[in-house]
């Protein structure tokens, strides 16, 4: 589903590959350049969003189980796209969030071993069919990304979103090989950024590739 007049931009990638910045970033971009942007996040997107990502990404609910982590993250979704993603877009908006459906693929399937055609199935019903018009994967090891994420903890002392960092690293590697996997089975949507580099860098090439999207609206 497309829904005409917006465009929708999500940014994914495992655990501290710096997408949070970059989404930053790019609404400053697009604000400057004058779209009206809406900037959202999944999970916690909503009120009742909010809610469930505390559940979700609390290191005390390391218990949840694989399904149960997957049909919150659907509820988070459906209640996202109905009271955020939708209006902004049939506003003629541009819409861009931190993680959308790819992220429970990559992580729900390739890290969790969940059925993907389940995934795909609740996905498609908590989104009503909509994809994405450009997603943008940040790249890098995992190690790289780990320590990042870690630090990025230590720095801030926050650690009430850090479940995900505590999984062994056989978890994020299988995560990272299915955000490969997505981008390469749809190239034209999904594109691969190397996160290696420099803040400045990375923003540059996500600038130009948004622009050139932008352009083919």
């Amino acid at each position: 589903m497309k829904i005409p007049g917006g465009f929708f931009i999500t940014l994914e990638g495992i655990e501290g590959c710096g997408k949070s910045t970059q989404s930053r970033h790019l609404v400053e971009y697009l604000r400057g350049a004058c779209y009206a942007v809406t900037h959202t996040r999944e999970p916690g997107g909503t009120a009742i969003g909010r809610r469930i990502r505390s559940v979700l990404l609390d290191p005390e609910s390391a218990g949840i189980t694989p399904l149960s982590e997957l049909l919150l993250y659907s509820a988070d979704r459906a209640q996202h796209l109905t009271e955020v993603v939708e209006p902004a877009l049939k506003a003629g908006g541009v819409v861009v969030c931190d993680r959308f459906s790819d992220a429970t693929i990559a992580y729900q399937g390739h890290g969790r071993g969940l059925d993907i055609e389940l995934i795909s199935s609740l996905n498609g019903i908590a989104t009503r069919g909509l994809k994405p018009g450009l997603t943008l994967v940040l790249d890098l090891p995992v190690e790289v990304g780990l320590v990042r994420a870690i630090g990025r903890n230590d720095k801030d002392g926050n650690y009430d979103e850090a479940r995900f960092e505590l999984e062994a690293l056989e978890f994020h590697e299988k995560v990272r090989q299915g955000y490969l996997e997505i981008a390469e089975k749809e190239p034209a949507r999904v594109k691969i950024v190397d996160a290696s580099r420099t803040e400045d860098e990375i923003h540059e090439e996500i600038r130009s590739i948004v622009e050139r999207e932008l352009a083919n609206q």
